[in-house]
């Protein structure tokens, strides 16, 4: 079932490696209380790149405490809760696994998986490494998109209840690699196309 360990809230970044925006809300800390998940977002976050970011279906973002495990050994310094830019800190639930339109219920809301994080410069400038979309690629631990459907409140401790899966088997790692070049997910990738937001199903369309 997994539950979630902290729910992160920004504190906005300015630097060189920001991008074009010239400041970003990647830098997500934890918070002592319980937050707000809105169908447009969450309470109190920021989010600067709104070409990219702040979509529907970048409601909120959720990412593992044993990916951020993982990348501390990787990279060789500790990786917190909120590093990856992520909302939710999960423990026991590998995002990165859930299924293209899989619903959860967190706390008193209901969210739905619509697709991977795809790693950008602003990223890898905040974790200092450099090489980062060609690892991240190379692991496919992306992490999860969530669409909030039922608006609600979700704090640390909460349960994460999957209450369905849909039936044609394609992951949030599936679509990254897709995405990321591996064009032998052709035929898997299409059958999760009705539970990807257009804009991401048109873009895999455009490909095939």
């Amino acid at each position: 079932m997994g539950y979630v360990e902290s729910v992160n809230i920004a504190v906005v970044r300015t630097g060189d490696w920001t991008g074009s925006v010239g400041s970003t809300g990647i830098d997500k800390r934890p918070v002592g209380h319980r937050v707000w998940f809105g169908r447009e977002g969450v309470r109190g976050d920021s989010v600067r790149d709104t070409k990219r970011h702040g979509a529907w279906y970048q409601a909120a973002y959720a990412y593992d405490a044993e990916d951020l495990r993982y990348w501390s050994e990787e990279l060789d310094g500790e990786l917190v809760a909120g590093s990856a830019g992520e909302n939710l800190t999960l423990v026991d639930c590998d995002a990165s696994r859930a299924l293209i339109g899989e619903r959860w219920r967190v706390g008193t809301a209901v969210v739905r998986v619509t697709g991977p994080r795809t790693p950008c410069r602003v990223f890898a400038g905040f974790w200092n490494a450099a090489d980062l979309v060609k690892r991240f690629t190379a692991v496919g631990r992306t992490g999860a998109y969530l669409a909030v459907e039922t608006p609600g409140e979700v704090g640390a401790g909460d349960e994460r209840k999957v209450l369905s899966r849909p039936e044609h088997g394609v992951t949030v790692a599936d679509v990254f690699a897709f995405r990321m070049g591996n064009r032998g997910l052709a035929e898997h990738v299409t059958a999760g196309l009705d539970d990807l937001p257009a804009p991401w199903a048109e873009a895999i369309t455009a490909v095939l």
